[in-house]
């Protein structure tokens, strides 16, 4: 017979069993069928069965009777519950031996429900359904009735099973089978049939009957081979935990279903996240008290118009935070804003002479050996040691200086430059000749070798020569001017008129003096050298110097030309020294109260400015602090004549503050507070003559603005110009 031919007689209660045989679903329950034969058929019955004709080659869905309204349809299990639900419908629930059932609402297919999970899957179409409320809860009055039902008959209050038949092979004869029994209630649950067409006859329930192996025999006929239950499908013990969780889940009430739900589905990383955040969170409300604890502000948290003052407050300025490299004047007022304003700008003119001592500047020597040299040397030999713009700043502080005196020194130099004439001269009555110049204080004195000479010195005793320094040009031309007009004997009065002439060599030669011992360029060394002969030469036999070579001498010339001479030495140059023992046989002649006073010539009354002169001279001429003459001098000026701006005298000044600088102590330290703060106060601020000083005092108009501007600069750098004669200053 062709397959295509071949039909199977089925009733519907074993369609529907059939159908379940194939679906994923819980129970044990299996069902086998073969075709049906008449004089071998299994099923015991009294009344003949409405069969439908299956094709096997067919594809299409088994046809369900027609849709009733949605009902629950029980099949009771036990002897005479034979009663069948008069139809199906797509949303009916109905128990088919404990196990829920429902059809496909898209093939119409039995499906088995998952109570736990409330979800049932087709196992022909994959349809997947969710129960909806109204299902679950007649799901669960259907479990209910069953298990009050088997409770009653006796039975646990499970779900009926059914033991699986022994696996065989398909081709394994078997004997012609019998027919069997009733089935007990308690071995197998009835399934849910279907009614028949006659609703007034029921059909009696199909007797099921199994393949009982048989010992083999050659008499009997070929059994014919039966189906076997398809395999379950495997389950993973991933699904398996998560089964019974779920389980749990539905099982559990209250607390324990929130803290369930709230961490059972939480991944591990959060809830440590969670945890140790809850554990900082405490952590950080206990807190140890210091006994200590410091000093600390209190800052406001608010944002208001009004300024709510909290404990101790201390206001701070924040221009008052600028940092000045060198002291400041106690006197100076910085909260007054000023003085603030003057002393800032002050700062920035001062850092104007400063070399940074980082930098390379191979005209210099060795920082470290100027250090050494200035903690080992005094007054002699190495006098001009500390000019060295690299260590400004430290000899400043230690030596008395302050911003206000360096920067007067920056603006006095500045202003020099500014008059300078184009072949590199000073002028003493002419230098208002420069382009825009509207100063006065024009000098009597006729003498471009003094100008020069004048505005040379203050420049090299900044340490700015025509090697280093901001200024080395203006320095460089000023040389050569002299250089130019040096004669050959030596003379650098140049065009000097009337008493300047030697004042002016005197003071042209500590120029090339000092700039020679400076730099070491030996191109100057022959016209200093030449320039200190010429002064030898113009010695009196009295041991003075005064307006003309051989003059009897006077104590105002004297002094420039004793400078002149030490300068030399220190510079290593040749220096007679007889020449500098008359100059102390003069010194003698003018001096009285055992040296501690000097007069102008001799068998005058001592005054207090030839008497710092003399004082001066006496220490480059080698007397000591012990000598009677240089304490008495020194209280002479202390006491009797501190500078005064009632009395300016910059020449005495000069002098006194070089005297005072080299003795040192609480005297030096009276002098240099009135004599800074009236050279400072009186330096002009404004116009084209800002940075010089007006030439006030006696003298003073002989020379004018250039030579007052020169000697007052001069004071302001005793700090550094010349080191102290008896004693040093350690920077190391």
């Amino acid at each position: 017979m062709a397959a295509s031919a071949l039909p199977l007689a089925i009733d519907d209660n074993c369609m529907a069993n059939a159908r379940m045989a194939n679906s994923d679903h819980d129970s044990d329950l299996y069902l086998s069928f073969g075709l049906i034969d008449a004089p071998d058929s299994t099923f015991e019955t009294t009344t003949p069965l409405a069969l439908r004709i299956v094709d096997l080659d067919s594809t299409g869905p088994l046809e369900l009777p027609e849709e009733t309204p949605y009902s629950a349809a029980v099949f009771k299990s036990g002897e005479g519950s034979d009663v069948i639900p008069s139809g199906l419908a797509a949303g009916q629930l109905w128990l088919n031996g404990g196990v829920l059932m429902c059809a496909c609402p898209d093939c119409h297919a039995p499906m088995s429900i998952r109570f736990w999970l409330m979800i049932a899957d087709c196992w022909q179409c994959g349809t997947s359904i969710e129960l909806s409320e109204e299902q679950e809860r007649e799901a669960q009055r259907l479990l209910e009735e069953h298990e009050k039902s088997a409770a009653a008959a006796g039975l646990m209050p499970a779900v009926a099973t059914r033991s699986l038949p022994d696996a065989r092979s398909e081709s394994t004869p078997k004997t012609t089978p019998t027919p069997k029994p009733a089935r007990n209630a308690d071995a197998l649950a009835k399934p849910p049939q279907h009614a028949t067409s006659s609703p007034t006859q029921p059909l009696q329930k199909p007797r099921l009957r199994r393949d009982v192996p048989q010992p083999p025999d050659s008499g009997a006929a070929p059994a014919r081979p039966t189906r076997r239950p398809p395999p379950r499908r495997p389950v993973s013990a991933l699904e398996n935990r998560v089964r019974a969780r779920l389980q749990k889940s539905v099982r559990a009430t209250g607390v324990t279903a929130v803290v369930r739900d709230l961490f059972g589905c939480t991944p591990a990383w959060l809830i440590s996240l969670v945890f140790h955040l809850i554990l900082l969170t405490l952590l950080a409300l206990f807190t140890i008290d210091s006994e200590d604890e410091g000093p600390f502000i209190t800052l406001s948290t608010t944002v208001a118009k009004e300024v709510e003052l909290g404990g101790d407050t201390i206001v701070i300025d924040p221009l008052n935070e600028v940092v000045f490299d060198l002291p400041v004047p106690k006197d100076v007022n910085l909260t007054d804003a000023a003085q603030r304003e003057a002393v800032v700008k002050a700062d920035q003119d001062a850092r104007e002479l400063r070399i940074d001592p980082g930098a390379d500047e191979p005209s210099l020597p060795d920082l470290s050996q100027v250090k050494r040299l200035i903690g080992t040397a005094t007054g002699g030999g190495q006098a001009v040691a500390a000019r060295d713009p690299r260590i400004r700043v430290e000899v400043v502080k230690r030596e008395g200086g302050t911003t206000l005196t360096e920067a007067a020194v920056a603006r006095g130099l500045r202003w020099l430059a500014m008059h300078q004439a184009a072949d590199g001269h000073w002028s003493l009555h002419g230098f208002n000749h420069s382009a825009g110049c509207s100063c006065g204080g024009l000098g009597a004195t006729h003498s471009d070798a003094a100008g020069t000479s004048l505005a040379l010195l203050p420049y090299l005793g900044a340490g700015q020569t025509h090697l280093v320094g901001r200024y080395r040009d203006e320095v460089s031309r000023g040389l050569r001017w002299l250089l130019k007009n040096q004669r050959e004997n030596g003379d650098l009065r140049a065009n000097s008129q009337g008493n300047a002439g030697m004042y002016a060599h005197g003071q042209a030669a500590i120029v090339l003096c000092e700039a020679y011992m400076m730099t070491g360029d030996e191109t100057l060394r022959d016209p200093a050298q030449r320039a200190l002969d010429f002064i030898v030469a113009a010695q009196n036999d009295a041991g003075g110097w005064r307006y003309q070579p051989n003059q009897a001498g006077d104590t105002s010339v004297v002094g420039w030309q004793v400078m002149a001479l030490q300068s030399g030495r220190a510079a290593r140059l040749n220096v007679p020294h007889e020449t500098l023992e008359l100059a102390g046989v003069f010194l003698d002649s003018v001096s009285s109260s055992s040296g501690a006073k000097y007069a102008y010539v001799p068998r005058q009354a001592p005054t207090h400015v030839m008497t710092a002169e003399g004082l001066l001279c006496r220490m480059y001429l080698g007397w000591k602090l012990d000598m009677p003459g240089i304490e008495q001098g020194v209280q002479f000026l202390i006491t009797q004549h501190l500078p005064s701006e009632r009395a300016p005298n910059i020449y005495y000044w000069y002098y006194g503050t070089q005297a005072l600088h080299h003795y040192g102590s609480a005297e030096w330290d009276m002098w240099n507070r009135e004599m800074r703060e009236i050279l400072i106060k009186t330096q002009e601020r404004s116009g084209h003559q800002a940075g010089s000083w007006d030439p006030r005092g006696e003298h003073a108009s002989a020379g004018g603005r250039i030579y007052m501007t020169a000697l007052a600069a001069c004071s302001l750098e005793v700090y550094y110009r010349h080191l102290p004669i008896f004693r040093q200053i350690d920077l190391e």
